[in-house]
């Protein structure tokens, strides 16, 4: 989901594309919580879910792209770059598997302190056929519909959610387990919305406190026509994939809508945290094995997701605790996506864990009730070492620091630096390496030392088989 692909303002102002969609639940969220203008995650999704996950930066964990096949990466080939084997299979919690990073989860934690904990939805943790693919082995008690697969076959009921009944395979992208919903004219994210509640209330009964994963497939492509909101869009004059995507939009938007609603026909609102965020950016462009049509844009970001730009890794945020975030407010200061590992930790007052992983993160609580903390001099870190299967501005083999108001990317391809001034350059269309020489050396320093010390895997060129210089070692 893009930083704008919702009718709440992540920015100073309002951009056109938050007019042209409907989500009145997350004005609703938005209204009683805490919106974040400046929220990261990494450009392509399992990165960005085992971050969550473990508290560790994609760089020390090394599941760097998307996981899918056992033992195979999913990395784009390049004409220039051999790229490193990196944990193509995934998280996992035991020792032993091959391409993989053994740790100690969120939900494991959780589960261990007393939570019921509940995955509902996309997992993408572990490729298929290691520990990783199944939610169970995170200490989540409860998995709806979560597997190796990233995306999604069908969201269509009538489809079996790309289930085959004929006796020939199913992709790996099928959803898993909602055969009571096959054949029905639905649509899975109102079935995951309604299963999720059912869990929910188990656990009611079950007189313990929970920690609901919930993980719609939406938006992810296919971008299939969820009929309940699509007849409005096109009325609005959008084309058909637009229209398509801002339903899929608002029908996840009716399921936090339906979520919350439970929340307050059982009381549980009063003591329920919700936290809102996205994996990667928006897709502002169908990779080339699609029609090419664009469904959603990111401007004034710059490219979307796969891309070192803002448009593919500045997500939209919103964090609800009631008696501590002011609702209406905002935030604007940066975090990115390992810090909900010890941010929901701290939430609940679980302390002294032990953890297989060096933790990365660092808490958002004091933001939660002093949003006017700065963010300081920490550094944010990305490392992508690898290729998506997409082109754009900002696509490529990259590792990027984001410092205080400036950001640089390395480009690991051409060996080519970029730093942008992002309070007013929040498009990152003027790149000022050149005029602040110092700045990019002070930033490569600190970037090539976090990717030595948290031990980064980098390509090599395939004339020489040499790896390409770490950036502190490029002018």
């Amino acid at each position: 989901m893009g930083w704008q692909d919702t009718s709440v303002p992540f920015w100073h102002t309002a951009t056109p594309y938050n007019h042209i969609y409907e989500t009145p639940n997350m004005e609703r969220l938005a209204r009683q919580g805490i919106k974040f203008t400046q929220a990261y995650a990494c450009s392509v999704s399992s990165p960005s879910r085992c971050s969550l996950l473990t508290g560790a930066n994609a760089a020390r964990h090394r599941v760097t792209n998307w996981t899918f096949p056992k033992n195979g990466t999913t990395d784009a080939p390049s004409p220039i770059l051999d790229f490193p084997e990196w944990n193509y299979n995934g998280i996992c919690q035991i020792p032993g598997i091959d391409f993989t990073y053994q740790v100690a989860s969120l939900p494991q934690i959780l589960k261990e302190n007393g939570y019921h904990t509940i995955h509902c939805g996309k997992a993408h943790f572990g490729a298929i056929d290691t520990p990783g693919e199944n939610p169970h082995h995170f200490g989540f008690e409860v998995n709806i519909a979560g597997h190796a697969g990233g995306g999604l076959a069908s969201y269509l009921g009538e489809d079996n959610f790309g289930n085959k009944t004929d006796g020939t395979p199913s992709s790996g992208f099928a959803i898993p387990g909602l055969e009571s919903y096959w054949g029905e004219d639905i649509f899975v994210s109102e079935v995951l919305t309604r299963e999720a509640i059912k869990a929910l209330e188990k656990a009611i009964k079950y007189e313990q406190p929970f920690f609901l994963y919930m993980s719609h497939y939406a938006v992810h492509v296919p971008i299939d026509k969820d009929m309940r909101f699509y007849d409005k869009y096109i009325q609005k004059g959008f084309s058909s994939k637009e229209a398509a995507y801002a339903a899929l939009i608002e029908g996840m938007d009716k399921s936090l809508g339906d979520l919350m609603d439970w929340l307050e026909e059982t009381g549980k609102d009063k003591d329920t945290i919700i936290l809102f965020m996205s994996d990667n950016g928006g897709l502002a462009a169908e990779p080339a094995w699609r029609d090419g049509e664009p469904h959603t844009q990111n401007s004034p970001l710059n490219s979307g997701k796969g891309s070192a730009y803002e448009g593919g890794i500045r997500e939209p945020m919103i964090v609800s605790w009631p008696g501590v975030t002011q609702g209406g407010t905002q935030c604007d200061n940066y975090i990115i996506i390992e810090d909900f590992f010890p941010s929901i930790l701290e939430m609940v007052g679980i302390s002294g864990y032990q953890t297989k992983q060096e933790i990365d993160g660092v808490s958002l609580v004091p933001f939660l009730s002093e949003k006017d903390i700065p963010s300081g001099n920490r550094p944010l870190f990305w490392n992508f070492p690898n290729r998506w299967g997409n082109t754009g501005p900002g696509i490529g083999s990259y590792c990027a620091i984001r410092k205080g108001d400036w950001k640089l990317i390395y480009y690991y391809d051409s060996v080519k630096k970029e730093l942008f001034h992002m309070p007013d350059d929040i498009g990152e269309k003027t790149n000022q390496a050149v005029f602040f020489p110092e700045i990019v050396k002070t930033l490569s320093a600190e970037l090539g030392t976090f990717l030595r010390s948290a031990q980064a895997q980098r390509p090599s060129f395939k004339v020489t088989k040499e790896p390409v210089p770490w950036p502190d070692e490029i002018e």
